[in-house]
């Protein structure tokens, strides 16, 4: 038995007038995935635990079966396993997004964030712009001073790690829930460390909005990355071993550190493609690739897709749309048919982490849509996948028990709608 774990990051979504009153998921073809979900279990789950704020951290460990109320201690900690990076007690560690700030001549607590990853910024400049900020003469004795280095991320995400630092009770934005606000009201605050991260910004600013790659960038007509981002703060984290617990093992495919930094600190292998790009252009069939050779050894794969996530924060609704069919036709069609090619049989777990709204870019804590299926049961729901038609089936509260059913070691869903009450997202400003 092979078992597989499919995440279409944020592609869960309230119904939009540009669509009729649909979804982003009911206007995309995906007859895979609406196969699966037709021959399977069709339910909802709550992966964002009440209390946490929406995010993939969260999610995603509650997906993995690692409750967030037992284990969660900051985004960036998990982000920095996958890098190898180990934290020591007293370490803080933080995700530095390059970010973009609208080009206005106001004060920099006045200014707009208008990008949370510089305009999907190329690694090769990401790189060579953060390396700069943190040699530059009026930078690194700021840095210094904070016990701060920076680790690259080859892309827009780098990580931050500052050395014996009080972070209680500080209060970090993520930048993707904020596009298009003044910045002053979401900079750091909450601790003295705050007013740190506060004059680091508001120094990188300044020396790289006019820095040579910014300026060739607006030339060529893309976003420049005229600032850093500090946020998902947390201490070192260590999760519970999946293959003891389950009793399976596998890996993690995905372009997103987070899934692989999750993946190796419960005892699964990080799986890079290196084709992959976290966006709605990534290499799906190298991905699908990585995926069947996973399985090949183990029984257990976890593919993860971050295009319809990143789209929604672009605001990109053809491209949210484009990843969701991608992600049926070129993920979920190929390793199911690959599956069935070699005789074996499987059950596959596909859902959203948690919603994405287009209508203001940000992250929802909403129940998402989840289809359960066994290759092996040829009976289900009758439904394609959807929001509204996930609210029709089982409804399970803690997203931390869905990988119990997945590998049948708690097989208890029914076709049992459940009321479920809709967070709405908050008007873009």
């Amino acid at each position: 038995m092979k078992y597989i774990l499919v995440i279409g990051d944020g592609m869960a979504d309230h119904p939009l007038d540009t669509l009729g009153g649909r979804t982003p998921l009911e206007a995309s073809k995906k007859d895979a995935i609406d196969a699966l979900a037709r021959h399977g279990i069709l339910g909802s789950v709550r992966n964002v635990p009440e209390g946490f704020a929406p995010g993939s951290d969260t999610a995603i460990m509650s997906i993995f079966g690692c409750s967030p109320r037992k284990y969660f201690f900051g985004r960036a900690p998990l982000e920095a396993a996958a890098s190898g990076i180990r934290l020591a007690p007293g370490d803080a560690c933080y995700r530095c997004n390059m970010v973009t700030y609208a080009d206005e001549d106001v004060p920099f607590e006045h200014k707009h964030i208008i990008s949370h990853s510089a305009g999907s910024i190329e690694g090769r400049e990401s790189d060579e712009l953060v390396t700069m900020l943190f040699d530059h003469p009026d930078f690194r004795p700021l840095a210094e001073q904070a016990g701060m280095v920076i680790h690259k991320g080859s892309s827009f995400r780098h990580l931050a790690v500052q050395s014996h630092v009080d972070i209680k009770g500080i209060q970090l934005a993520p930048p993707h829930d904020h596009l298009g606000e003044e910045i002053g009201p979401i900079l750091p605050t909450g601790c003295p460390n705050a007013d740190v991260l506060r004059e680091l910004m508001r120094r990188a600013f300044d020396i790289l909005d006019q820095h040579p790659i910014n300026v060739a960038r607006r030339a060529a007509g893309k976003l420049p990355a005229n600032g850093v981002w500090f946020w998902a703060e947390g201490t070192a984290a260590a999760l519970p071993n999946f293959p003891e617990h389950y009793g399976s093992d596998g890996g993690v495919v995905s372009a997103v550190p987070l899934c692989h930094g999750i993946g190796i600190l419960t005892g699964l292998e990080a799986v890079t493609v290196p084709t992959a790009t976290g966006e709605w252009d990534t290499d799906y069939a190298a991905k699908v690739a990585a995926a069947l050779g996973v399985l090949k050894k183990h029984d257990f794969v976890a593919l993860h897709l971050e295009g319809p996530d990143e789209a929604t924060h672009n605001h990109d609704l053809e491209h949210k749309i484009y990843s969701i069919e991608r992600l049926s036709a070129d993920v979920v069609a190929p390793v199911t048919e690959a599956l069935r090619a070699a005789g074996e049989d499987f059950r596959l777990l596909l859902l959203s982490d948690h919603m994405t709204y287009m209508a203001n870019g940000a992250h929802g804590a909403d129940p998402v849509p989840f289809v359960l299926y066994d290759s092996r049961v040829s009976e289900g729901s009758g439904l394609p996948y959807s929001e509204a038609n996930g609210r029709k089936g089982p409804y399970v509260d803690d997203g931390a028990e869905l990988m119990e059913q997945l590998l049948a070691q708690k097989v208890s869903l029914a076709q049992q709608p459940a009321v479920q009450t809709p967070i709405l997202p908050k008007e873009t400003p």
